[in-house]
C-alpha cells in the first residue's frame, strides 16, 4: 500500500515517501530531514532541494506549534465538498518547520486564533485510510 490511503481524496497512488502513510499507521506525523545539509521537510521530500542530496531521513514531528494562519472554507475543491465548512491551518513548529494541515473540528470559531498552542495528530478516516489533523496542545 502507498499514499493512495491518505487523506480524504488521493491523487497519487506511488510517492518516494510511501512511508509517511505507513508512520501515519502507526500513530506518527513525520517529515523528512536532509542528513548532508539538516533542512526539514514537511510534506515529506525523498530528496533536498537545497543541496540536492538524496540521503534523507525520516523524524517525528512532536510538540506543539504555534497557529500562524487559518482560513475556514466554504468551497471546497473536488472530492472534498462532503467535508464543508472545515478549517485549514498553517502551524510553525520550529524556525525552519511550518505545518498546512486541517484544525480538528472540535476547535470552534471562538476558540480559534493566531499564536494558539496545536499539536499534529494522526487521524483514522473512513475505508481505511489516514491523515492528520491540528488539535489544541
Amino acid at each position: 500500500m502507498g499514499f493512495e490511503r491518505f487523506g480524504t481524496v488521493s491523487f497519487t497512488s506511488k510517492s518516494k515517501v510511501d512511508q509517511f502513510v505507513d508512520l501515519l499507521d502507526q500513530g506518527r506525523v513525520s517529515g523528512t530531514r536532509c542528513r548532508k545539509c539538516g533542512k526539514s521537510f514537511f510534506p515529506p521530500r525523498a530528496d533536498c532541494f537545497t543541496c540536492l542530496s538524496a540521503d534523507m531521513e525520516w523524524f517525528e514531528i512532536t510538540g506543539t506549534g504555534q497557529l500562524i494562519s487559518y482560513s475556514t472554507l466554504i468551497y471546497a475543491p473536488t472530492g472534498f465538498e462532503q467535508d464543508l465548512p472545515y478549517t485549514i491551518g498553517l502551524v510553525q513548529f520550529s524556525k525552519d518547520l511550518k505545518l498546512f494541515g486541517r484544525l480538528s473540528q472540535e476547535i470552534k470559531g471562538e476558540k480559534m486564533k493566531v499564536e494558539m498552542k496545536l499539536r499534529a495528530t494522526p487521524i483514522k478516516l473512513p475505508n481505511g485510510r489516514v491523515s492528520y489533523e491540528f488539535r489544541e496542545a
